[in-house]
C-alpha cells in the first residue's frame, strides 16, 4: 500500500492528468467513449464556461440521460447511476452543467489563487472541489452529489437557520476552499447549482440516495489516537501525501495546476472550520476511499486504523477559520465531534475533538430534555 494514498480527501490521480487540457474557445467535450465513462475523466472545455447572465432561476427541468456503472449500494443492490454531462447537447443547458463539472474537478485552474485573472480568485488554497467530492462528486461514499439538490432548502444547526444549495455552496468556499464567497449571481454560482441538479435528476425531495455522504463505522469506545495515527500515516501515506502532508504538486507553486495528491493539512489545505476537520465524517471518507483506489465494499484500512490516521490528520496546523464562536448558534445543535466550541455540555475540547462521542450525546440528550434548560449560547 506504500504507493497508494492512504489519507483523506485525495484527488484522483487520473483526473490530475486527464483534465489537464481546456479545448480553445468553441470547442466542447467529446462524448464519452462507453458507458463506463465518469465525469473524474472528462475532459474539460472552455465552451462549457456559460454566459455571465445565467441564473439559477433559469435552470430548466432538463432530463439527463443516465449511464449505470457496475457499483452497486446496500442488501437491496441499488445500482449506482452517475448521469453522463457529455451525452448533454451544446446548448446553454449542457454548457452550464458541464462548467460545473470543470469547476468541480479543476477548481484551482478556474476560480483559485493562482489563475492569471485576479478577479476570478474565489479560492483560497489550490484544491479542487473534487478533493472532498471524489470523481468530481459522483463517487459512491466518496461524497457524491447525487440527490444533495434536492435536500435544499433545509434547516442548517451550523447557521441556526433555514439555507439554500448556494449558502451550502458558498460555507465550502469559505471553509474547505479556505477562500470568499462567490458572486451570489455569477456564473460559477450558476453552474455549481445547475451540475448538482444535473447529478441529483429524478431524486425525490425528502427521499433517501443510498451511497450519499462518506459511509458508517463503528464508533470507537476510546479516545482515537493522534500517535498511533501517525504510525498508521508513515506506513501507508507518505508516498502520496509526504511525510510534511503537504502533498505533491503537478506542477510548481504559482501555476494553477493545483496538485496530484493534495495537502492534507499547511497552509494550502481546508481551514478548520471545514467538515472535514471534524473526525468523525474524516474517518469515515478514510475507511471508505482510502488509500487511493479503495471503495467502500473492501475498504483497505481497518476501522481503528481509520479512527487514529483521521486523528492524526486533524491534529496537525492548518488555516484558521476567523468568528467560529459564532457557528452553531443554539449550542445543543453542535455536534458532538466540532472541534471548537463554546459548549453546552462540560465535556472537553479534547473529547469533542477526539471521542468517545457516545457520552457526549447522551448528555446532550439528557439537557435536551429539561424544558428549563437554556440552549442557545
Amino acid at each position: 500500500m506504500a504507493n497508494m494514498m492512504a489519507v483523506a480527501f485525495g484527488t484522483v490521480a487520473a483526473a490530475g492528468v486527464a483534465l489537464a487540457a481546456f479545448g480553445p474557445p468553441g470547442s466542447r467535450a467529446p462524448e464519452a467513449a462507453s458507458a463506463s465513462s465518469s465525469p473524474a475523466t472528462a475532459r474539460p472545455a472552455a465552451a462549457n464556461i456559460p454566459p455571465a447572465a445565467a441564473s439559477a432561476a433559469a435552470l430548466p427541468a432538463t432530463s439527463p440521460t443516465p449511464v449505470a456503472v457496475t457499483t452497486v449500494s446496500g442488501p437491496a443492490q441499488t445500482p449506482w447511476v452517475i448521469p453522463d454531462a457529455d451525452k448533454l447537447p451544446d446548448d446553454a443547458w449542457g454548457r452550464t452543467v458541464r462548467y460545473g463539472r470543470d469547476l468541480v474537478a479543476k477548481t484551482y485552474a478556474l476560480i483559485g489563487p493562482e489563475v492569471a485573472d485576479t478577479a476570478h480568485r474565489f479560492a483560497g488554497n489550490n484544491l479542487a472541489c473534487a478533493s472532498c467530492h471524489l470523481e468530481a462528486g459522483t463517487k459512491q461514499y466518496g461524497l457524491p452529489f447525487q440527490g444533495v439538490y434536492a435536500d435544499f432548502p433545509n434547516y442548517r444547526a451550523r447557521s441556526g437557520a433555514v439555507g439554500t444549495i448556494e449558502d451550502r455552496i458558498q460555507g465550502c468556499m469559505t471553509r474547505s476552499m479556505n477562500g470568499k464567497p462567490l458572486p451570489p449571481a455569477g456564473p460559477e454560482m450558476t453552474a455549481l447549482v445547475a451540475y448538482m441538479k444535473f447529478l441529483s435528476d429524478g431524486r425525490l425531495v425528502g427521499a433517501p440516495t443510498p451511497g450519499r455522504g462518506a459511509g458508517r463505522m463503528t464508533e470507537l469506545t476510546r479516545a482515537a489516537d493522534p500517535a498511533r495515527g501517525k504510525e498508521i500515516y508513515e506506513q501507508n501515506c507518505v508516498a502520496c501525501h509526504g511525510t510534511n502532508g503537504l502533498g505533491q504538486r503537478v506542477g510548481e507553486a504559482g501555476d494553477a495546476q493545483g496538485y496530484t495528491f493534495p495537502p492534507l493539512w499547511g497552509d494550502d489545505s481546508f481551514n478548520d472550520g471545514a467538515g472535514m476537520d471534524r473526525l468523525i465524517g474524516a474517518a469515515n471518507f478514510i475507511h471508505s476511499n482510502m488509500p487511493n483506489g479503495t471503495t467502500w465494499q473492501a475498504p483497505a484500512l481497518s476501522e481503528q486504523d481509520a479512527w487514529d490516521v483521521g486523528a492524526y490528520m486533524q491534529s496537525q496546523p492548518r488555516p484558521q477559520k476567523a468568528n467560529l464562536d459564532r457557528d452553531y448558534p443554539v449550542a445543543l445543535q453542535r455536534p458532538a465531534d466540532s472541534g471548537y466550541g463554546p459548549y453546552a455540555d462540560s465535556f472537553s475540547q479534547q473529547q469533542h475533538q477526539l471521542g468517545p462521542f457516545a457520552p457526549i450525546r447522551a448528555r446532550i440528550k439528557e439537557l435536551l430534555s429539561q424544558p428549563s434548560k437554556a440552549v442557545t449560547q
